[in-house]
């Protein structure tokens, strides 16, 4: 059994059990997540797919805490001027798990 939801403009592929990176969240931990917008389900019976997205169907998870993530690295460089400058970034995220899938 598997959902597709979208999460701050990206499209996530989930399962039960699953653990998941999105976007940051003030919420804290334990506390549970709902994501109604739900493109596609999956389950014993076949796939349900939405026109968008499929009425009555959402998904259910479980905020595990914040989570940082990779560094990345910006390089500033001027040409014939002697003016390097190199910074890095790493964005936050909140890492949920994946606790039960509700469709139709």
């Amino acid at each position: 059994m598997y959902a597709i939801i979208v999460d701050g403009g990206r499209q996530y592929k989930v399962q039960p059990g699953e653990e998941v990176d999105i976007d940051y969240r003030d919420v804290a931990q334990g506390e549970s997540v709902e994501f109604s917008t739900v493109l596609a389900v999956s389950n014993d019976s076949g796939l349900t797919l939405g026109t968008p997205t499929v009425d009555g169907a959402s998904v259910t998870a479980s905020v595990l805490g914040p989570k940082q993530g990779e560094k990345v690295y910006v390089q500033k460089f001027r040409r014939r001027k002697h003016s390097k400058k190199r910074t890095g970034h790493r964005q936050l995220h909140t890492r949920v798990r994946i606790e039960s899938i509700a469709g139709v």
